[in-house]
Order: structure tokens, then sequence, then C-alpha cells
């Protein structure tokens, strides 16, 4: 059963990188869709580089969707509005189920202090 608590959606990204700058209006447009039901972060990680913590973000534009301190996932997509709306919503709708890699323990709030 999904959880009233709001997803955490966030862009992992780069000023530099020329997709994700193309991406983020459409990464800001899915927050306007989603509204209250998801919190949407964009942190530039190298502004930011103490949210990675010991992690590498190597390709871009990464995902992170997590509730609470449960990550729902975690990698690169495609930087289309459709790719974004469909991980959202399954999360929404409690299809993703928590990744367990402890590489990602406290990422989601070294997120929410960034922002």
């Amino acid at each position: 059963m999904p959880s009233a608590t709001p997803l955490l959606v966030a862009g992992l990204c780069a000023e530099w990188c020329g997709t994700c700058r193309e991406y983020r209006p459409l990464f800001d447009q899915q927050s306007q869709v989603f509204g209250e039901r998801a919190r949407f972060a964009w942190v530039d990680v190298e502004d930011h580089d103490e949210v990675l913590g010991a992690l590498d973000v190597e390709n871009f534009p990464t995902l992170l969707i997590a509730r609470g301190d449960e990550v729902l996932f975690y990698g690169v997509v495609t930087p289309h509005a459709q790719t974004l709306a469909r991980l959202v919503q399954s999360a929404l709708d409690g299809d993703l189920k928590p990744v367990n890699d402890p590489a990602l323990a406290g990422l989601p709030q070294r997120v929410r202090s960034a922002i």
C-alpha cells in the first residue's frame, strides 16, 4: 500500500552537462504535475559534493527517488519527462521496492540537508 509520506525526487546533475541543462525544464515541469505528493530537488553534484559522500555520479542525469530514508530508485535515466513521470508514479503506487545498497545509506537525508 502506498504511503502518504511525500517522495523525494532528486536530479543529481552538473551545470556543465548539456543534457542536464536540457533536462531541467522537464524535471521542473514534473514537479508541478506531482505537486505535494513529491518534493523535487535539483542538486548540482559539484556545488554540493557533500551530498554524495563516497558515491560517485559518473553519468547524467542520475535520479534518486526516496520515501523517508528508503531509496526506491537510484540510477541514470533517459532525459525524458515520460520516463520521470512513470518512475515517480510507480513509486507513488508502491510498485518500487527499496534498493538494498549500503552505499546509498544516508543519501536521502544528505539531499534534504542540501536543499
